[in-house]
């Protein structure tokens, strides 16, 4: 893994000269991997570090927490996927109230220069920092030829006639529309999590499943999903194996609860407990959930549910 310092207090004085990025990077999607791309290229060209620079918590946390957006990747995730695009460094900034009043020029000056040592900068068209996001990337290019680092501003990505944004692709995944939202990340959407030990809706009916634990970022439109689960701590582990999941509020069970539940349908005998990362991508939704009338009626629909998932799963494969 690649070093990650949360807070300027945690770099080392000798940390620049660097080529970085600013943002969010919620989802880590084409985007974000487009830029970094180039700041990977310019790091290396002009031989100095490659960085990512984000926020925790989101600015919108700490701003707007009543209408903060949900979260495509939560931190440890974002770090994992920054971490695959070749940069060198992830910079943590603690978005507080003292981050929040800088204005413009302290942010590029303090931050960026004597913390940093920005060298080189790229950024998309619409970056906004500062005290109440007062300045831009114009602003940015005038402080980049005052104080000696190069500003590289890209235009949006598109694909499949889409503009590739964290905003489209969170609406995107709240409607279940996985499809495209695999389009603009560029993978599938995913969450990480692990194990919860109980009995589920699904053992119940005698259909073995594995329970996630409580996830705090933005999960899909509740319902019934094909799904894929990756079980380990690598992006691409050995064991990956194929699933249909349930998330949603279980009403065929009155007070049920919010849940994540897995079935896997080519199980193979595998060491996990608690602590195991558990990475489930989300490939296409088969349909809402429902309200039964009987326990024996929603395990009917389950079968029917794996049956499709399975012929999903025999149209993928080669």
């Amino acid at each position: 893994m690649i070093p990650v310092y949360r807070g300027l207090r945690s770099l080392p004085p000798d940390f620049g000269p660097a080529v970085a990025a600013i943002g969010n990077f919620d989802g880590v999607h084409l985007g974000h991997r487009e830029i970094l791309s180039a700041v990977v290229a310019e790091a290396r060209q002009r031989e100095m570090k490659a960085v990512a620079i984000t926020f925790d918590p989101h600015p919108e946390q700490f701003l707007r927490p009543d209408h903060a957006p949900g979260l495509l990747t939560p931190m440890d995730h974002r770090i994992r996927l920054l971490s695959e695009t070749g940069i060198d460094a992830v910079v943590i900034l603690l978005f507080d109230e003292a981050l929040a009043r800088l204005t413009a020029r302290q942010f590029v000056e303090w931050v960026l220069g004597d913390a940093l040592g920005i060298a080189g900068l790229h950024e998309g068209g619409n970056f906004r920092f500062g005290n109440k996001a007062e300045a831009g990337v114009l602003e940015l290019a005038d402080f980049g030829r005052e104080l000696g680092f190069r500003l590289t501003v890209h235009p949006a990505v598109h694909t499949h006639g889409l503009e590739v944004s964290s905003s489209a692709i969170r609406e995107m995944v709240s409607a279940g529309d996985m499809r495209r939202a695999r389009w603009m990340l560029g993978r599938p959407f995913s969450i990480v999590s692990t194990q919860k030990r109980d009995r589920g809706v699904g053992s119940q009916l005698l259909v073995p499943t594995i329970n996630f634990a409580a996830y705090e970022g933005l999960v899909p439109a509740y319902g019934i999903y094909v799904t894929q689960l990756r079980i380990g701590q690598n992006r691409r582990p050995a064991r990956c194996f194929q699933a249909v999941t349930s998330l949603g509020m279980r009403p065929t069970f009155e007070g049920a609860g919010f849940s994540i539940e897995t079935h896997i349908l080519n199980f193979e005998p595998v060491e996990m407990d608690e602590t195991t990362p558990l990475e489930l991508e989300f490939l296409v939704r088969l349909r809402d959930e429902e309200k039964f009338d009987s326990t024996e009626a929603l395990k009917v629909q389950i079968m029917k549910d794996i049956a499709r998932a399975q012929r999903y799963f025999r149209r993928a494969t080669p």
